[in-house]
C-alpha cells in the first residue's frame, strides 16, 4: 500500500488513520511524496501503542553506511515492526525487504517513507543490458 498526496499537516488525522489501517492489512506500507511535506512526521505519529514501529532514518550516516554495505544483513538485524525513513537513499534495501516479506507476510512489518517514486527508481544498468539485443546492420550505400 502506498500513501501519496498533498502536504500532510499534523492536524490531518485521516491520513494517519489510513496509514494505521493499511498497516493492519499489509506487510509493507510506503508513504511517498515531495520533500518537506510531512512524511516523516506522519510516520512518527503512526508509531504508537497500536502499532509499535521503531523509527529509523537513513539520514543517520552510520545507519545509511550499514544499509549500503550489507542490505540483507541490515534488514535481517532490524527489530520489527520498523519505520525506515528516507528509503530512497538505499534502494537495495527494497530487495532485502521483499525477501523478508516473502517469507512472512504478516501485516504491519515495515512502514517506509521516501521522497522519490520507489517504483521507478533503479540503479544504473550494467553496460551489457543497455545494448540493443539485435544490433542494427549498416546498409552499404549502393548495395543491392
Amino acid at each position: 500500500m502506498t500513501i501519496t498526496g498533498p502536504s500532510y499537516k499534523a492536524r490531518d488525522k485521516p491520513q494517519k488513520a489510513l496509514g494505521e489501517e493499511s498497516l493492519a492489512h499489509f506487510p509493507v506500507v510506503t508513504v511517498l511524496g515531495a520533500r518537506q511535506v510531512g512524511k516523516s512526521t506522519l510516520a512518527q505519529m503512526t508509531s504508537s501503542d497500536d502499532w509499535p514501529g521503531r523509527y529509523r532514518t537513513l539520514d543517520d550516516v552510520a545507519l545509511l553506511d550499514a544499509a549500503l554495505a550489507d542490505p540483507d544483513g541490515f534488514v535481517g538485524g532490524l527489530d520489527l515492526p520498523v519505520i525506515l525513513d528516507e528509503i530512497q537513499r538505499a534502494p537495495d534495501l527494497l530487495r532485502s525487504i521483499k525477501r523478508v516479506v516473502d517469507r512472512d507476510r504478516s501485516p504491519g512489518r515495515f512502514l517506509l517513507t521516501g521522497s522519490a517514486n520507489l517504483l521507478t527508481m533503479r540503479k544504473a544498468a550494467p553496460p551489457r543490458t543497455s545494448l540493443p539485443l539485435y544490433p542494427r546492420r549498416r546498409r552499404r550505400s549502393g548495395a543491392s
